[in-house]
Parts: C-alpha cells; sequence; structure tokens
C-alpha cells in the first residue's frame, strides 16, 4: 500500500478534495462539558485515590499532576539523579530519587517504584507514556501489591501490547491485518526468510513498545543482518525485549471502564513522522466523511471490548485511498498526541483515567461525545534537521513561549536554564492549538510557532513552520512518505540575510551597548567618565564606525554614521540605508523597535556571548560577532578524517580496530544518546590508527572517535 496514512484512525487521500470547512465563527469557549454529568454516572464501588505516584518525567509527569492538582488529588514524583532539578520534581508534592540516570537503573525499575509508592502511601501509579506504561509485568506487580495501576488490566496489555499476538487475536476474530510475520521463532535465518516472502522492503518492529525504538526500514537483503540487530539493541535498551515482527509499512481515541463500557472519541492523523517518530499531529483527521468515522470508531471499539479493555487507549489502522482500513496495532496507554483530542471533544483525558481507575463508569455515553473544531499538536525536539534529525542535548539558554489560553496549550517539562539531557528523549514541548476549523487552526499554530522562541541547541521550530506552511500540508494532503517526498522543500538551505535584517542586527548591538553604557554611568555616578558615552556625538561632525557581523561563513562589512538626530544611516556594500529604532521590555524579554528605510518592523532581541538573535512574525535569524583569532578557541578538526560524535553519549558497540581497512560507508561503532541508536559510518576509504573509546564509554559530542592513517594523498596535500 504505496504512501498510506498513519492516522489515529488513518486518513483517505481520494477524499480530501472534498473536505468542506467550517464558517470561521467563534466557538463557545473550550469547556469540559461533562463535568456536569459526572454525578449520573458515579458508583460506590471504587477505591478512592487521595494520592498518586506518577512513573515518568517531563511534560507527561507535569501533564498528569495539573490534573491531579485539579481534583485535589495529591501527587508523588520519582526522579533519577539527572533529573534532580527538573520541573516535575518541583511540581509534586512529594518527590522521591529512584536512582542513576539510565532509564533501565531509574525509570524502568520496577521494585524501585513500587517501594517508592508504599513508602510515600500511593493508591495508585500513573505510567505517563513510554518507559512502564505498556508493561504487562509491572501492571501484574502493581495488582499484587494492591496498588491501583491506572491503564488496562495485565491481560489486556498482554493481548494488545504485544503486537504479535494483537495482530494474531484480530485476525483469528477476522480482522485484516498488515502482511508481515508475528511468529514465535526469532531466529535471524527465520526473520530473513520471512523478509524474502514479503518483498522488500521491510520494517523491522520491535514486538514491544513503540514510540520509533526498534524500529527499522530495510531495503535489501544485503542490510538486513545489520538493521535487525541494530533493532534488536535497541528495543532491548528502551523496552528490555528484542522480539522483533515484520511489515510492510503504514490511529481512534478509545476508552474503557470497569463496568463493560467502550466508547470512541474520534481519530487523529498522526500520519507526518520522521525516524518513525509523530511530529505533527491533528484531530479530526482531515478529509475523513462522517460515516467513514463512524465506521472507524466502532471497529476501535470492537477491538477495545475484544479484550476487555479499561482505561485510555489508541487503536491504530492503515487506510488506503478507497476507505479500505485494516488493524495494526492497539498501544495500551495515554497517547503523547492525546491533547488533540481533548480540545476537539472538551474532555480531560487523564480526570477520565483516574475516575475510571476508582472505579467510576465513563463519562460521557457515545452520543454525549461531540466533536467540535480542529486541533493541531506540534512536537517541538531538541534536533538538528538538516543533520538527519540528529537529537541534541544542552541548556535552554533563553526559552520563551506564546502565551497559554483556552485554544493555545504548551504541555512541557522544561523551564529556561533547564537542561535537555542526553540520557532521555529530546522533546522539549508539545504546542497544542485549537480553532474553528483546520484553516484557522494551521494559521494559530504557524502564528504560536513564531512565538516559540530558544536559544542555545537546535531545534526543530523552523522546519515546524516550513512544513505547516507547505501547500500539500495546507491541502491536507499527508501520509506516512510526506518528509521524504518533500525533503528538499522542507529543508531548506541557509539563505543570506537581507540587508535590512543586517541593519537591524547592526542596530541591536548598538543600542544593548548603548543601554550597559548607560547603566554604568548611572553605578559610577561619573557623567564626565570616557565610559559614560556611546553615543558617537562629535562636534560639527558625523561619526562613522566600521562594524563587521557574520552572517553564515560570511563577513559583512557595515559603515555606521551616527546622525546627530539619533538616527543612523548604514551602509552595506553600495547600499546606504536609513535606520532608527529603541529598545523597550515586555515581561523578561527586550524588544527591538525599528525602521529602516521608513519600514518599521519589532523582533524580540537575544545577544548572548558572540550571536545576535531576532526572532519576529516573518521568522528568525542568527547575526555572529566575529572573534578575533587569539581569542577564538580552537576549532575542532576531525582526526585525519576521522569521525567525530555527532553528540554526546554511550558507546554500545565498536566494529573496527587498528589495522582494519575500511571503506566509505562501512559501519565502524555504534552510539546510544537519548534513547535512540546512531551508527557511525566511515566518512572514506582508509586504514585506521587508532579507537579512542572502548565499548561502554562515554564520548563527548565532537571529539574523535577513530584516526585513520595518513594516506600518500593526504601526505602530498600538506605539502
Amino acid at each position: 500500500m504505496a504512501a498510506a496514512s498513519a492516522v489515529s484512525v488513518l486518513l483517505v487521500a481520494a477524499e480530501r478534495n472534498r473536505w468542506h470547512r467550517l464558517p470561521s465563527l467563534l466557538l463557545p469557549p473550550r469547556t469540559w462539558v461533562w463535568r456536569q454529568r459526572t454525578m449520573k454516572y458515579t458508583t460506590a464501588t471504587g477505591r478512592n485515590i487521595t494520592k498518586v505516584l506518577i512513573a515518568n518525567r517531563g511534560e507527561i509527569a507535569c501533564r498528569v499532576m495539573r490534573t491531579a492538582k485539579k481534583l485535589g488529588v495529591q501527587t508523588v514524583a520519582v526522579y533519577s539523579e539527572a533529573d534532580r532539578n527538573s520541573m516535575h520534581v518541583d511540581m509534586a508534592d512529594e518527590a522521591y530519587s529512584i536512582g542513576p540516570a539510565p532509564s533501565q537503573q531509574s525509570y524502568l525499575s520496577m521494585e524501585k517504584i513500587i517501594q517508592v509508592a508504599k513508602t510515600s502511601a500511593a493508591q495508585a501509579i500513573h505510567p505517563g507514556c513510554g518507559f512502564l506504561s505498556e508493561n504487562m509485568e509491572f501492571a501484574e506487580l502493581c495488582k499484587q501489591e494492591g496498588i491501583i495501576f491506572i491503564g488496562p488490566p495485565p491481560s489486556a496489555i498482554r493481548d494488545m501490547g504485544i503486537k504479535s499476538t494483537s495482530k494474531s487475536i484480530m485476525a483469528a476474530a477476522g480482522v485484516p491485518v498488515v502482511e508481515g510475520y508475528h511468529g514465535e521463532d526469532q531466529s535471524d535465518q527465520c526473520l530473513k526468510e520471512h523478509a524474502r516472502r514479503i518483498g522488500y522492503p521491510v520494517m523491522i518492529k520491535a514486538v514491544r513498545g513503540g514510540g520509533g525504538k526498534g524500529m527499522r526500514i530495510v531495503r535489501s537483503e544485503q542490510e538486513f543482518q545489520e538493521q535487525l540487530e541494530s533493532a534488536r539493541r535497541e528495543a532491548k535498551k528502551s523496552f528490555n525485549d528484542d522480539a522483533m515482527l515484520i511489515e510492510k509499512h503504514v490511529e481512534v481515541q478509545v476508552f474503557g471502564d470497569h463496568h463493560g463500557n467502550a466508547v470512541y472519541l474520534f481519530e487523529r492523523d498522526c500520519s507526518v513522522q520522521r525516524r518513525h517518530q509523530k511530529i505533527i499531529e491533528e484531530a479530526p483527521a482531515p478529509g475523513i466523511k462522517s460515516e467513514v468515522r463512524k465506521k472507524l470508531g466502532e471497529a476501535a471499539v470492537r477491538a477495545a471490548k475484544a479484550v476487555n479493555y479499561v482505561g485510555a487507549g489508541t487503536v491504530e489502522f492503515i487506510m488506503d485511498s478507497k476507505h479500505n482500513f485494516c488493524f495494526m496495532e492497539m498501544n495500551t496507554r495515554l497517547q503523547v498526541e492525546h491533547p488533540v483530542t481533548e480540545m476537539i471533544t472538551g474532555t480531560d483525558l487523564v480526570e477520565w483515567q483516574l475516575r475510571i481507575a476508582a472505579g467510576e463508569k465513563i463519562p460521557l455515553s457515545q452520543e454525549e461525545i461531540t466533536l467540535q473544531g480542529h486541533a493541531f499538536e506540534a512536537r517541538i525536539y531538541a534536533e538538528d534537521p538538516s543533520n538527519n534529525f540528529m537529537p541534541v542535548a544542552g541548556p535552554l539558554v533563553h526559552l520563551s513561549t506564546p502565551r497559554a489560553d483556552p485554544s493555545t496549550r504548551i504541555e512541557t517539562g522544561v523551564r529556561q536554564g533547564d537542561e535537555v539531557s542526553v540520557h532521555y528523549d529530546p522533546m522539549i514541548a508539545k504546542l497544542v492549538v485549537w480553532a474553528a476549523d483546520r484553516q484557522a487552526a494551521l494559521t494559530k499554530l504557524r502564528y504560536s510557532l513564531r512565538q516559540y522562541n530558544i536559544v542555545g541547541l537546535h531545534t526543530n521550530i523552523d522546519f515546524l513552520l516550513n512544513l505547516s506552511g507547505h501547500p500539500e500540508f495546507e491541502a491536507g494532503n499527508v501520509h506516512t512518505d510526506f518528509i521524504p517526498q518533500h525533503h528538499k522543500q522542507l529543508l531548506l538551505s541557509r539563505k543570506a540575510a537581507a540587508k535590512e535584517s543586517l541593519c537591524q542586527a547592526a542596530l541591536g548591538l548598538i543600542l544593548k551597548e548603548k543601554a550597559m553604557t548607560d547603566t554604568f554611568t548611572l553605578q559610577a555616578h561619573d557623567q564626565f567618565s570616557p565610559f559614560s558615552s556611546s553615543s558617537g556625538r562629535r562636534l560639527n561632525i558625523s561619526y562613522t564606525r566600521n562594524m563587521t557581523l557574520k552572517d553564515g561563513k560570511n563577513n559583512v562589512a557595515i559603515a555606521v554614521t551616527y546622525n546627530h538626530d539619533g538616527s543612523y544611516s548604514m551602509q552595506i556594500e553600495d547600499k546606504t540605508f536609513q535606520v532608527l529604532g529603541n529598545l523597550y521590555s515586555e515581561g523578561d524579554c527586550t524588544y527591538l523597535k525599528c525602521s529602516v528605510n521608513g519600514v518599521a518592523s519589532k523582533a524580540k532581541l537575544i545577544i548572548l556571548e558572540n550571536t545576535i538573535y531576532l526572532f519576529s512574525k516573518e521568522g528568525s535569524i542568527e547575526i555572529d560577532i566575529p572573534v578575533p583569532k587569539y581569542l577564538s578557541s580552537v576549532s575542532s578538526q576531525e582526526t585525519q578524517g576521522g569521525p567525530l560524535a555527532p553528540m554526546t553519549g554511550t558507546i554500545e558497540k565498536v566494529f573496527v580496530k587498528a589495522g582494519d581497512k575500511v571503506k566509505a560507508g562501512d559501519s565502524l561503532m555504534v552510539m546510544i544518546a537519548m534513547k535512540m541508536e546512531h551508527t557511525i559510518k566511515s566518512p572514506k576509504d582508509g586504514t585506521v590508527k587508532k579507537v579512542f573509546y572502548r565499548e561502554g564509554a562515554q564520548a563527548n559530542r565532537h571529539t574523535p572517535l577513530v584516526e585513520f592513517e595518513e594516506e600518500e594523498s593526504d601526505k602530498r596535500e600538506s605539502e
């Protein structure tokens, strides 16, 4: 099935051109409509939950805590040594350390988490997303210890969480499933034979888990073994289970309770992915007609009832252009993208989870769940899209976000000054917006993304802006191949900054210098000090200052003339610009109000170390301030053409040793960082002279990993 849509019930390409936009009318405020009806469903059979432990970290832990606090439920956080100062720790009523940074020794340690629940007297554990959220053994352990697991029963996790089992159940029930192999024989040879039978390309996918971990696309038999081993290692790290299934590639929110009821809350489209992970989700899916929506919802409810499902779950399907769909898998947890469903249905799904875990019935009947408006979620990651979306770690030196309101949500677990850790997923936040229709929601998404400003590390914000502004995305023509298909348009090469932008940057720098001088004057109480003036004022003449700014790799000379009226004339090459403006503050941010040749603009101004950052509604620019060579640190050059560590991480596997001859593209070693596995390839043909790291060692970003022997051609070039 080519370019199939991976929706949270998937989409239909053929019908998209018939999608009718709702009129852009103001709808009533987002209200949790079901609250008024909850009394009707309240039962006396449940257990009272007054304290809940959240067995997770980051934004999902903070999300669960907000609802718990709203309900008057006390919260208990657990944290690793790396998360000691994290936002979720500060938000909780109590917090307990559970071990070192590696998740296998902390967030995946079932015994430690159960012990904290007992020590803190928490009646329930909410597993969040990822980590232990789909772990049958953990759900069973909670049950044995008399602790409420806020999720489905262990049997449902077993039947639906292990993807090969779920597909067998669906197939036995007559539900069509994706062609693939989901069997017990997990030998390399057996898997390879089934891959050959299915036909390349195939996807290797971990039996347990999700989130892009343990998934590899294999395009030919020659690369099958390497990709299989890589997927096994990553799955073992993330889920402690390395069993694989293979399928041809190509999501409906469901809820069940302890009383046999189940409902669906419509579909989400999650087609646009990179590294098999979603980055933009929306609800409802564009182009889905109401009768198809109903069929998908009903099929999802049948799947949930087949395993006596309780709590929040997502049933994923593959759909073709003719609306034929087949079951793919069920995620037995609250999904990362659940806020878009909340926005279009006016519900709080975490509150539903807590109430259902306490024994109450589902708060709304199927007929009472209505769909209103359209919502988008954009996942903001610390990653470098131009470097194959490589995750990055580091401090959030500056962080400012759009203002939250009933139709704009910022789901995050970090604050300005926090560090994106090398040990965990690099997601910074989820930006969620709602509006009356898809086009209005898309406009709001782009407007809000421009207000999400981060300095200190690479992010995917500009990529998300390009993606959400692509004509095909605007038209709703989304599918799982969207990013590869439109790669060139989405990853635009850096353009030279406009001369007007360079004038803005120069003015921002001059005005910042002036502000610092004014501060010095106030503190020094010496108005005649030579350091107390930066106005450039001269008697009878205009002062001209020569500045150099760096745009990418190019130095740009700017001749700045200080005019007597406080304006500036700036000459760049053969063009002169008349520039004036001022700085002002809003909250914690500094803004530059500027006019260049009579065209006024406003931008957020941040100057950190040797870089000027300008954020405006048109986008963002970075302009460097050149540093003299004698002040700059030695640049990190590759050692004899050898590879550098793309990021800080652990060396998982080393394939070469001194003396080995390698060809360009050969695998040299494997690094594990931010829960993902990265294969380091040789940049050229050559002979290995030295391998700098052993397996298990930690390598810092941009440090040399392997050194090559100097070749004759290299010697001649150096001569």
